[in-house]
C-alpha cells in the first residue's frame, strides 16, 4: 500500500488545504465553480500532472493499478474536495474501461489503455438492467451488416459523452429477452463516419454540477466486427462482472465526500460562541458527531472487504460488494441527514465557512446511484442466501487475517476471476468465531472488564445471522417469488448490517494484532460503539449504552479535526 499512500498524499499536497481562501483550488473556488456548472480553473492540470487516470489502468498495461483496497484510497483527495472532478476526470473512465479489462482482446485493452495513458477519456453507454435507474430508459441496437454492425438508438445521460475517445457501449444485438439480448462494443469516436453518431445536448443534474451528462444518438453508424468486446450477447455478464469491480469502490466516493461533511460539522459544533457555550455541549450534538464518525468507520470496513477481497478471496467476494455499495450510501445519507440538523440553517449555505456541507449533500445520491440503484444491489445478493443459509453459515471457516489488514500485502488481481455468486461466507464465520474468543479466554492483549459489552453485542449478532438462516432455509434456489418478496429485500438489509459487523470486528481484531493503522483501531472502544449502532438499527436486545466508549470515539472526532487527519481506516494527514 505503500505507492499508493504516497500517490493519495501527493494528491493531497497537490490541492491544498480545502479551508484556505488563498487556496486557488480551496472550497471558495470550488464552490464557485460548481454553482457555475465547470469544472475548477486547473483541477484537472493537477490530475494530469499526477496521472490520475493511469490509476485506473492495470499495472501490466502500463497503469498503475494493481490493488483495489489502494484504487479506493487514491480516490479520497479528490472526492473529498469535488465529487464531480473526480467521477467526470478519472472515476467514469474505470467504470467504461472494466468490461474490455475484464473480456477485452488484447488489443482492446491496449487500445484503452492507451487512451487514458495519454489523458484521453472513455465513456460508457449502459443499458437498462445494469443501471436500474430513472437515467436510462433509451437504448443503442446493433444489428449485423457488412462483418461489422450497424449502430442505431440514443442515450440521453451519457458522463463525458462529448469529450470522450473511446466509448464503450451496450448495444441490443438481438430481438429476443433474457441475458445474451446486449453486447458490448468499443468504438474509437475518432474513426467513425462523420455524422452518424451526433451529441445530444448537456443534461444539468442538481448533484455533481461540474461534471458533464450529456447524451449521444447513432443513426445506421458502420462499427467493424472487431469492435465486440468478448462473446455476441454477452454484455449482460460483463456487466455483473464489471460491477464486482466497480462496486467495491463505492464506499470510498461516498465516505470521501462525507469526511469533508464531518468535518465541516464539526469545526461548527466545537465553535465558542458569545456565551462561552458551544454546539458541542449539548449530548444530541455529541452523538451525532460520534455516529457520523462510526458509520465512516463501517463503511470503510465494508470497503476493505470488498475491495481486499477481490485479491484474497474471489470467488466469495461478490456478496461483500453488493453490500458495500449497497449499505454504506444508505448509512451514510442517514448521518448526513442527522448532521444537518446539527447545523440548521447553514446546512443550506451556498457560501461561506459551512458551505461545502451542501455540496457534498447535492453530490451524494448521485456518487452513490449513478452506476447502480441499491435495489439492484440487493437483487444481487439475494440469491446467494438461501444457499448460504442451508450450507454455509456456521460450517464455513472464518476469512483470512489479510483481509482486514488496511497495509498489509495482495496478491495479483485478475479482472476476470470474481465469481457472479458466492460458494462461502467467510466474513459471516469471522463473526461467528469472534463470538467465540469473546466468550471464551479472550483476545490477545485484552483487558479486564474489556469484553462484557463487545462480548454481549456480538453474541445478539450471532443470534440474528441464525434467525436470518431460518429464514432463507426456506426459501428454494428457484423460487423465484420468494426472492423478490419485500420480506426477502428487507432480511437482506439486516445481513448486510451484519457483515457490516463482522468487518468491524475483523479489522479490530488485526489491529490489537499490531496493524499498522494506529492505536484508536486497537481500542474495543470503537467496535463497541459501532455494534451498539448497528443492534439499534436492527432492534436487537442492547446492554447498557456504552457510553464511555462512545466519548472515546468523540474524542477521536476532534482529535482529527485538530490534527487535520482524514475520517476513515487510515487517519491520513489532510493539507
Amino acid at each position: 500500500m505503500g505507492a499508493y499512500g504516497d500517490r493519495a498524499d501527493a494528491l493531497e499536497r497537490a490541492f491544498g488545504p480545502l479551508d484556505d481562501p488563498a487556496n486557488p483550488l480551496g472550497q471558495d473556488a470550488i464552490l464557485a465553480a460548481d454553482a457555475a456548472g465547470r469544472v475548477p480553473a486547473g483541477a484537472e492540470e493537477v490530475l494530469d500532472a499526477h496521472r490520475f487516470n493511469a490509476e485506473f489502468v492495470p499495472a501490466e498495461l502500463g497503469g498503475g493499478l494493481s490493488r483495489m483496497d489502494g484504487l479506493g484510497r487514491v480516490l479520497r483527495p479528490v472526492f473529498r474536495r469535488d465529487a464531480s472532478l473526480g467521477f467526470g476526470h478519472g472515476l467514469n473512465c474505470f467504470f467504461a474501461a472494466a468490461p474490455v479489462w475484464i473480456g477485452g482482446s488484447a488489443g482492446q485493452r491496449a487500445e484503452v489503455a492507451g487512451h487514458l495513458l495519454q489523458g484521453r477519456r472513455v465513456a460508457v453507454a449502459r443499458h437498462e438492467v445494469a443501471h436500474g435507474n430513472d437515467f436510462v430508459r433509451e437504448e443503442f441496437t446493433a444489428r449485423p451488416a457488412g462483418g461489422g454492425f450497424l449502430l442505431n438508438g440514443s442515450k440521453s445521460v451519457i458522463a463525458n459523452a462529448s469529450r470522450a475517445t473511446g466509448l464503450v457501449v451496450f448495444a441490443r444485438t438481438s430481438t429476443g429477452g433474457g441475458g445474451r439480448s446486449h453486447s458490448v462494443l468499443l468504438l474509437d469516436r475518432d474513426g467513425l463516419p462523420e455524422g452518424r453518431l451526433t451529441d445530444l445536448a448537456r443534461r444539468p443534474t442538481n448533484g455533481m454540477r461540474s461534471a458533464e451528462f450529456g447524451g449521444l444518438r447513432a443513426a445506421d453508424c458502420p462499427v467493424p466486427g472487431g469492435a465486440l468486446v468478448g462473446e455476441a450477447g454477452g454484455g449482460y455478464e460483463l456487466s455483473l462482472r464489471s460491477s464486482l469491480l466497480i462496486r467495491g469502490l463505492i464506499p470510498s466516493i461516498v465516505l470521501a465526500g462525507a469526511d469533508t461533511a464531518l468535518r465541516t460539522v464539526t469545526r461548527f459544533a466545537v465553535r465558542r460562541r458569545a456565551t462561552g457555550r458551544s454546539p458541542l455541549d449539548v449530548q444530541h450534538v455529541r452523538d451525532v458527531l460520534t455516529g457520523a464518525f462510526l458509520d465512516l468507520l463501517l463503511s470503510d470496513c465494508l470497503a476493505l472487504v470488498a475491495t481486499r477481497g477481490l485479491h484474497l478471496m474471489p470467488r466469495q467476494t461478490s456478496a461483500y460488494a453488493a453490500a458495500a455499495a449497497y449499505l454504506a450510501p444508505k448509512i451514510v445519507a442517514e448521518s448526513m441527514d442527522e448532521m444537518s440538523a446539527v447545523l440548521g440553517e447553514e446546512s443550506l449555505a451556498r457560501d461561506g465557512a459551512y458551505a461545502m456541507f451542501a455540496k457534498q449533500l447535492r453530490d451524494l445520491p448521485v456518487t452513490s446511484l449513478g452506476h447502480a440503484g441499491s435495489a439492484g444491489r440487493q437483487v444481487s445478493l439475494l440469491p446467494q442466501l438461501p444457499f448460504f443459509a442451508r450450507h454455509v453459515w456456521f460450517n464455513d471457516a472464518e476469512a483470512p487475517a489479510e483481509l482486514f489488514r488496511p497495509h498489509g500485502d495482495l496478491p495479483p488481481l485478475d479482472p476476470a476471476g470474481p465469481a457472479l455468486l458466492g460458494d462461502s461466507d467467510p466474513l459471516a464465520a469471522t463473526l461467528v468465531a469472534t463470538d467465540g474468543l469473546l466468550g471464551s479466554d479472550g483476545l490477545p492483549g485484552e483487558a479486564p472488564g474489556e469484553r462484557g459489552a463487545l462480548g454481549a453485542l456480538t453474541r445478539a449478532l450471532v443470534a440474528e445471522l441464525g434467525e436470518l438462516r431460518t429464514a432463507f432455509a426456506g426459501i428454494g434456489a428457484d423460487d423465484r417469488a420468494a426472492l423478490v418478496d419485500p420480506r426477502s429485500f428487507a432480511l437482506a438489509d439486516r445481513y448486510a448490517l451484519v457483515l457490516a459487523a463482522a468487518a468491524c470486528l475483523g479489522v479490530w481484531r488485526e489491529q490489537r494484532s499490531g496493524g499498522a493503522a494506529g492505536a484508536f483501531l486497537a481500542d474495543p472502544a470503537w467496535p463497541t460503539a459501532a455494534l451498539y449502532r448497528l443492534c439499534r438499527r436492527l432492534g436487537l436486545p442492547l446492554p447498557e449504552r456504552p457510553a464511555a466508549c462512545e466519548s472515546r470515539v468523540l474524542a477521536e472526532v476532534l482529535a482529527r479535526l485538530h490534527g487535520r487527519r482524514s475520517y476513515d481506516l487510515y487517519g491520513t494527514g489532510l493539507a
